[in-house]
């Protein structure tokens, strides 16, 4: 009766570990998978976990994190933006890990005055360094309804998509142009919901009108498919579909008429702030 216990035991502990490196995907339930982390009350799981609304006044905003790391995996959310005038105030769905050398993958919406469009704002992080900015207007209204916004990581690509629509892809050139990328530190989903009135609208000139306030943003379909171990080794051997995903012809084609579109500044572009020229891995993307 002991071994039969100790095999089960076993079985069901391999059995753990496989999923995790498999990175089985579900939508996943709020109370089970985040801790809400700051904002004192703002932040609020609703009903049966389904729905999770972070929320911003004067006084604080809010944010919650995923109780597991990550080592590469495609991480989804559905997410409805603060209606009318949101001037000021940033939400957010990112991954990131801890200290002054993290890596850190970024979907910030900026805010806008009522009428004006949000802005989709994505960064890359590695080893501590940023600036690695591209932006977006969307081809809808994001605070109609919710729509689902997509994280795509493993060691070769960093994907970023709307309602399944690639806008971002961020490729590891680290072997050719020496700039890191992010294989090495596990990281956690976030999400908040904060006061950026010194610079999310218009560049700081239309500040937040907190006579509107609460600003409330809503998340749902939280799902995270990637691998949970915590050894980078194991995670770089796992066999997950987005292990291997890349963009075939027709999801380049609409990456193309998506930044021919839609995309409203790349840092890769900006030649006023790169004077001397723009960062390596932008000339090794042409």
């Amino acid at each position: 009766m002991m071994a039969s216990c100790s095999k089960r035991t076993f079985a069901l502990i391999l059995c753990s570990v496989l999923l995790q490196l498999a990175g089985v995907a579900r939508a996943g339930n709020f109370y089970q998978d985040v801790d809400i982390t700051w904002g004192d009350g703002r932040g609020k799981i609703v009903g049966d976990g389904s729905l999770l609304t972070l929320s911003l006044d004067r006084a604080s905003g809010s944010g919650f994190q995923s109780k597991n790391q990550y080592l590469y995996g495609r991480f989804d959310v559905q997410l409805k933006l603060v209606p009318g005038d949101s001037a000021g105030t940033v939400a957010t769905f990112y991954l990131s890990s801890q200290g002054s050398a993290h890596d850190e993958i970024d979907f910030e919406f900026l805010g806008n005055a009522s009428g004006e469009p949000y802005t989709v704002h994505t960064n890359v992080y590695s080893q501590g360094k940023g600036g690695r900015e591209q932006q977006f207007r969307m081809w809808f209204d994001p605070t109609a309804d919710f729509h689902t916004y997509s994280i795509l990581w493993n060691p070769t690509h960093i994907l970023f998509y709307v309602d399944g629509t690639p806008i971002r892809e961020h490729r590891n050139r680290q072997a050719t142009t020496g700039v890191p990328f992010p294989t090495q530190q596990p990281m956690r989903v976030y999400a908040s919901m904060w006061d950026a009135e010194e610079w999310a609208t218009q560049g700081g000139r239309v500040k937040t009108d907190w006579s509107r306030a609460p600003f409330t943003a809503s998340y749902k379909g939280l799902a995270a498919s990637g691998c949970a171990s915590q050894d980078a080794a194991a995670c770089a051997r796992s066999n997950g579909a987005w292990m291997y995903q890349e963009l075939d012809t027709t999801a380049q084609d609409r990456l193309q008429w998506v930044q021919k579109n839609y995309m409203i500044y790349n840092y890769c572009a900006d030649t006023w702030r790169f004077r001397q020229g723009a960062p390596p891995e932008c000339a090794a993307a042409k």
